[in-house]
C-alpha cells in the first residue's frame, strides 16, 4: 500500500526540521565549548565601575571624580554622559550580582533580537525558517571577542546596538515617524552613535535625522535639569580628558589613533596626523555609506557607519566592535547572490572577516602593561587586527541595489 502524498510531504518536512534542530544543537554545543576556551574573565569590571560610580554619586560626591584602579590603565573613571548615569542610577540600588545577571540576560536577548533582524530576511530569501537562521547565527555572534568582552565586562553596548538597528532596519523601512528616536537616545547615552545622525543626513533622511537630534538634545537637557553639576562637569571638563578612558597605545584600543600610538609608543602620536587620517577615512567611509543607504542596502550602510565610528573614535575597545556582524552578513548575502568565483570570493572574505573578531586581539595574548612600539610586521598585524580589517571592510564591503537586495525586506 502506497503512502499518501500528503503524508510523504509531512514526513519530509519533519525530517528536514529534525536535521535543522540537530545542526542548531551542534552549533550551540561547539560555540559553548569554544566560548569557554577563548573567554577572558573580567568579573564584570566595567559594570562594577558603573555601579560604584552611581553609588558614589548617590552618596553626595561628584560623579566624574570617581576612579577605579586598573592594572593596565592605572585608573579608570565613569566616562558616559549624565543621561547614561541617570539611567544606571536605579541599578545602583540593587545587589551587584542581580545587576550582573540582568545585564547578561539583556545582552543575550539583544543578540537574539538583532540577529533575527539581520538574518531573517536572508533566510526567507533562501527558503529557510527564520528560527533556523537565528539558531545557527546567534551562537556564532556570541562567540566573537566583542561579545565575549561585552558579557564578561558587563557592558551596555548591545542596548545601543538595539536602539540603532531598530531605527535603521525596522522603523526606517516602514516609514515610521518614530525613526531616529533610538539613534538619538543612543547618542545621549554614549556620544559616538551620533555618527549615525550624520549617516541619516548624507542619505537625505532629514526628518529621522532631525528626530534623532531633537531626541538626543532633549535627553541631554533632561539630564542637565536632573543633575546640573554633573552635566557641567562632564561637558566642560570630563568629556575632553581622554586619559580618563585609558591608554591610547594599549593593544585593546582598536582605533586609528590606537594604531598610531602603538607605532610611536611610549611617545604620544602627533595629533594632526591622526586628525588628517581620521578625516580622510571618515570622508571616504561616509561616501560609501551614503551610496549604500541611497541604494537601499540598509545593512551595508549600518555596518559601514558603525565601523567608521570605531575607527575615528579616540579609543575603541574590542567590546565596541559588534559592527563586524552586520558587515559579515552583508558579505554572506553578496556571496549567496553571486555565482562562480565571485560567490566564493565574497564568502572567503566573510570567513576572513569573522576570523578577526573570533580570535580577537586580547583574548589569546596578554600584552602586559609596558608601552612598547610595534616594530615588526607581525606585531603590527597582530596588534591592529580590528583596525586593518575595519579599513578593508570600509573600502570593499559590497553594496547592492535595492531591486535585488534581500536586506530591504521588511522585518516582521
Amino acid at each position: 500500500m502506497s503512502t499518501p502524498p500528503a503524508q510523504t510531504a509531512a514526513n519530509r518536512t519533519g525530517a528536514a526540521t529534525g536535521i535543522r534542530v540537530a545542526i542548531v544543537v551542534v552549533v550551540v554545543a561547539v560555540a559553548a565549548f569554544l566560548f569557554q576556551r577563548l573567554r577572558v574573565t573580567h568579573d564584570f569590571f566595567d559594570l562594577k565601575i558603573y555601579l560604584s560610580a552611581v553609588r558614589w554619586w548617590g552618596d553626595g560626591n561628584e560623579l566624574y571624580d570617581y576612579a577605579q584602579p586598573d592594572r593596565v590603565q592605572g585608573a579608570l573613571y565613569f566616562t558616559y554622559p549624565p543621561f547614561a548615569a541617570a539611567l544606571l542610577f536605579p541599578f545602583g540600588l540593587l545587589p551587584t550580582g542581580m545587576v550582573a545577571a540582568l545585564f547578561t540576560l539583556g545582552t543575550v536577548a539583544a543578540v537574539l533580537l538583532t540577529t533575527y533582524w539581520l538574518v531573517a530576511p536572508l533566510a526567507r530569501r533562501w527558503g529557510q525558517p527564520a528560527w533556523f537562521a537565528v539558531g545557527v547565527a546567534a551562537p556564532l555572534v556570541l562567540l566573537i571577542e566583542p561579545l565575549r568582552e561585552t558579557l564578561t565586562f558587563g557592558q551596555i553596548n548591545m542596548l545601543l546596538i538595539v536602539l540603532i538597528m531598530m531605527d535603521l532596519l525596522v522603523l526606517g523601512p516602514r516609514g515610521s515617524r518614530w525613526t531616529g528616536v533610538g539613534i538619538g537616545l543612543a547618542t545621549a547615552i554614549k556620544l559616538i552613535p551620533g555618527l549615525f545622525i550624520v549617516y541619516l543626513l548624507v542619505t537625505r533622511r532629514f526628518r529621522p535625522a532631525a528626530t534623532a537630534t531633537v531626541t538626543a538634545a532633549g535627553a541631554t537637557l533632561l539630564a542637565a535639569a536632573i543633575a546640573p553639576r554633573a552635566s557641567w562637569q562632564f561637558w566642560t571638563s570630563a568629556l575632553w580628558d581622554t586619559a580618563r578612558v585609558g591608554r591610547l597605545d594599549y593593544t585593546g584600543n582598536q582605533s586609528l589613533q590606537g594604531l598610531l600610538a602603538r607605532l610611536v609608543a611610549p611617545h604620544e602620536p602627533t595629533k594632526w596626523v591622526w586628525l588628517l587620517l581620521a578625516l580622510a577615512v571618515l570622508a571616504f567611509g561616509l561616501w560609501r555609506a551614503a551610496r549604500a543607504g541611497r541604494a537601499g542596502d540598509a545593512v551595508a550602510g549600518l555596518a559601514l557607519t558603525g565601523l567608521l565610528s570605531a575607527l575615528i573614535s579616540p579609543i575603541t575597545w574590542p567590546h565596541h566592535l559588534y559592527w563586524f556582524v552586520p558587515a559579515i552578513v552583508a558579505l554572506v548575502a553578496a556571496g549567496l547572490d553571486a555565482t562562480g568565483a565571485r560567490r566564493w570570493g565574497w564568502l572567503a572574505f566573510a570567513a576572513a572577516a569573522y576570523a578577526v573578531p573570533l580570535l580577537g586581539v586580547v583574548s589569546l595574548v596578554d600584552w602586559g602593561v609596558a608601552a612598547v612600539p610595534t616594530d615588526t610586521p607581525g606585531l603590527f598585524l597582530a596588534r591592529n587586527a580590528y583596525v586593518l580589517a575595519s579599513l578593508a571592510l570600509v573600502a570593499f564591503l559590497p553594496i547592492r541595489d535595492r531591486s535585488s537586495d534581500y536586506l530591504m525586506s521588511r522585518v516582521d
